[in-house]
This record gives structure tokens, sequence and C-alpha cells, in this order.
């Protein structure tokens, strides 16, 4: 984002300089066409600043949030038995949390279209038409889901995966276009806001790495506390197994051990 911003007032002269006459004006009427460009670029009233505000708090609840916490709660699930009350709570909170999500990208979206000039001449109102679209197909596919056993469940997983995995990390991504978007319309600083984002990020992604890292801990008896380490599931087989090929002393003796003895 510190990159953003230092290229911000190059790409601002960049634009001046294009706009304003090469050629039969004088410095004065530069300086002041100079002055009305600048106005306009950066003057927005503050219904617009209000507009602009709101839609990046819905995108950022949505894409920003509600969407990545879903995924965690229903890998979650994956640890539960089937059918159990764990798994259905787990289920389903998955579910109210990516309802939520679309609603609010759609409402998102809608104060885009209305309130908005949509050029779709950069990057982010271009990522956002895209995720707008995959959102919905995600949802549309979620509703078809096959049974567990029929040959297109594997197919389904894998689609539903992938398209939730790309709607989560380009998300995050149009957030920070957003937040860069914010800065350059109102010559606010957003540097505030990308912290506290990346930190939320941050989390996220460290909670999503542990997931996987957990049951492993459990089952090497790594706990959090004052608790012993124990031996794993796999250790205790191989040492009864080595108990059981000990040598058993016997009463009756072979002759020639005997004498030797």
């Amino acid at each position: 984002m510190q990159v953003f911003h230092k290229l911000v007032p190059f790409a601002v002269s960049a634009y001046y300089v294009i706009l304003l006459p090469l050629v039969g004006c004088s410095f004065h009427e530069d300086m002041n066409q100079h002055k009305s460009i600048r106005d306009h670029f950066h003057k927005l009233s503050p219904q617009m600043k209000s507009d602009i505000t709101i839609h990046g708090v819905l995108l950022w609840a949505s894409l920003g949030f509600l969407f990545p916490v879903g995924i965690l709660i229903i890998r979650m699930s994956s640890r539960e038995e089937t059918g159990s009350t764990r798994f259905k709570v787990f289920f389903y909170l998955h579910v109210i949390l990516q309802i939520l999500s679309v609603l609010l990208a759609t409402a998102g979206a809608v104060m885009s279209i209305k309130k908005f000039e949509n050029s779709f001449d950069n990057s982010h109102q271009r990522l956002g038409l895209a995720l707008y679209v995959i959102i919905w197909v995600q949802v549309l596919i979620g509703f078809i889901r096959p049974k567990r056993g029929k040959k297109e469940r594997g197919v389904w997983y894998i689609v539903h995966w992938m398209l939730g995995t790309i709607i989560s990390l380009v998300g995050i991504i149009n957030v920070y276009t957003g937040l860069y978007a914010y800065n350059r319309r109102t010559s606010k600083s957003t540097t505030l806001w990308t912290i506290l984002f990346t930190a939320e990020v941050s989390f996220i992604t460290f909670f999503y790495l542990f997931q996987d890292k957990w049951e492993y801990m459990q089952k090497q008896g790594v706990t959090l506390g004052n608790l012993p380490v124990t031996l794993s599931n796999q250790e205790i087989p191989e040492r009864l197994n080595q108990k059981e090929m000990l040598p058993v002393t016997c009463g009756k003796r072979n002759a020639l051990m005997n004498l030797f003895d």
C-alpha cells in the first residue's frame, strides 16, 4: 500500500499534464486550469463520500470477513462425524454466513450501480464485477449439492472448493484495491484501515493453517498446558510388539547350555 501511495502523486501529475493545454495559453491561465482539474479530481460531495464508505463497509464485511470465516467453519465440520449434532451446527452456520455474505455483496453491488459511475476502466470495478458473477454461480452450485455416495459428488466438491477459494482470495485483494481507490478519490489516509484489514487477514490465515496442524498435535500428545507428552497411537502398538518379541525364560533348558553356564 505504501508503494501505491508513492505512485499516486506521479499518476496525478501525469493526469494533469495530459489534460493541460500545451500551447496557446499564458502561465496564469495554466495555473487556474490546473487548480480546477485538481479540485474536480478530489472534490466529492459529503453524500458521495458517505456512499463510498458504506459501499466499502458492506464489501469488507462480506468478502473480507464473513466469506472467509464461513470457509473456516466448514473446515471444522470435517473433523466431526457426519450427521452428528456438531456437524449440523457447523454446516448450517456455514450456510448462514455465506448467505449473509452474498446479501451484503449484493447490496454493495446495487449501491455501486445506482450511486457511482461504473466505466469499468480500473481493476477495482472489474474485479468487483467478476466477483459478483462468481458469487452467484457459487450460490447456485451450493443449492444443487449432490448427496454423498453419488459419482457427481466428487466433481461438485472440487468445483465448489475452487470457486470458494477464488472468491475469498480475490475478494480480499479487491478490498485492498478499494482502500486504494478511496484514498485516491477522497485524499484521505487509509493507512489505519489497511493495517486493521491486514491484521484480520493474517489472523484468518493463521487459523486456517493451524486447523491442519491441530489434529496432528493432538495425536502427538502435545497439549497447551502443563499436561505431559504422551505416546501416539502408532507408537503404542510398536512397543507392544517389541515386548512380544523378547525371549521368554523357560524352566527346561538344553543340556549343552547347562554345561556352558
